[in-house]
């Protein structure tokens, strides 16, 4: 097999997360940055992390890192990559930019420069001028961060936090990827019970309830690179395979309450989209009425932002109500993501931890409580 110059993009401040994911399914010798884990891999590697990785939002195989001050360095040293070995002749190639404290600060001058040396090399070498586009798609990448360029092509497609489940959702939704981010922060063990309290459209219960059965994320979905000849059919048939052999049943059930019915529906027909509404217990609740049958447990939410008009009062309420919650429930550690400047004042209590997350664009804080209860 052949070996790759991978990278795995990631919200920022679920890195360490996704290294360890890695490290779990044996890729060594791993290079963490902000927002991104870079590591060599081959055609099994590929395949494996876009079908099993939680926390990442797609993974590229880099192709060239390079120096780009004018359009010229940038046009051959794209033209120097050896396109005809990568590309079939019949391929649809589409190119994507950005730059960041860059001279070349136009993306779509750096996309169509980036387009002509591609075509160009594909000429030179099947001395034909025009091609059928009517094949596979590569989505080819050029990043710009301070005149260092990166060419890369996009292994994945549809970004990973795409699982497929999620046809119903809720205003401001949380990502798929950053819900399983912050269970696994929380290194909750199944054997446990886990409550989310705002469960809105069941994100963070129904990531629960696959990384609790060992359910790929990635194991109904379709990826862009499964039509590339790099990596054969064959083998997403046998990681596929391996993947529904690997499925667990779950010892407790996960409870989902919202106080709101709508939400609920919602979160019903998602988690019957992913297969495990059997593993989940939904309740119309206020969180205040939450009276567990567990001694022990996790309470893993994401509650309301409060970002409309009229909602600040009503959310200040509910983080002081999850403070008061949390010192009843003595044995329960608590998990909360909150983009609340006050947060910790409001649940009258510093947290053990807390760690900076993004979900979008949305700066946020994960607080941790009850880490050594």
């Amino acid at each position: 097999m052949a070996t790759y110059s991978l990278t795995a993009i990631t919200s920022f401040g679920m890195e360490s997360i996704l290294a360890r994911e890695l490290k779990e399914k044996g890729i060594k010798d791993l290079v963490v940055e902000n927002g991104k884990v870079s590591f060599n891999g081959d055609e099994h590697d590929i395949v494996r992390c876009n079908i099993w990785l939680r926390t990442a939002d797609r993974i590229l195989m880099n192709l060239k890192s390079f120096q780009a001050k004018d359009f010229e360095e940038l046009f051959q040293n794209t033209l120097s990559i050896e396109w005809p070995d990568i590309l079939p002749m019949d391929s649809i190639i589409h190119v994507v930019g950005k730059s960041v404290r860059s001279k070349l600060f136009s993306i779509r001058h750096c996309q169509s420069i980036v387009k002509k040396a591609i075509v160009e090399a594909m000429k030179r070498r099947h001395k034909i001028e025009t091609f059928p586009e009517t094949g596979p798609l590569y989505k080819i990448e050029i990043s710009l961060y301070k005149d260092h360029a990166t060419i890369s092509m996009d292994t994945t497609g549809m970004g990973l936090h795409k699982r497929g489940y999620r046809t119903e959702s809720t205003p401001a939704p949380l990502r798929e990827t950053v819900a399983a981010g912050i269970i696994l922060l929380s290194r909750w063990d199944p054997a446990y019970m886990l409550a989310d309290l705002f469960c809105g459209s069941g994100t963070i219960p129904i990531e629960a309830a696959l990384l609790a059965r060992n359910i790929a994320p990635g194991i109904n979905r379709h990826f862009v690179s499964e039509d590339w000849w790099q990596t054969p059919k064959a083998l997403w048939d046998k990681e596929r395979k391996e993947a529904k052999g690997a499925i667990k049943k779950i010892p407790h059930k996960i409870l989902a309450s919202d106080i709101d019915e709508n939400a609920l529906r919602k979160a019903k027909h998602n988690a019957i989209k992913a297969g495990v509404y059997e593993c989940i217990s939904f309740e119309k609740k206020d969180f205040n009425d939450f009276k567990p049958e567990s001694s022990y447990g996790y309470v893993i939410s994401n509650p309301p932002y409060g970002e409309r008009i009229g909602d600040k009062d009503t959310v200040e309420r509910i983080y002081t109500g999850l403070g008061r919650l949390y010192k009843r429930l003595k044995n329960w550690s608590f998990f909360i993501l909150s983009p609340h400047p006050e947060f910790q004042r409001l649940f009258n209590k510093k947290a053990e931890k807390n760690r900076k997350i993004y979900n979008g664009k949305i700066k946020c804080y994960f607080y941790q409580y009850g880490l050594n209860r």
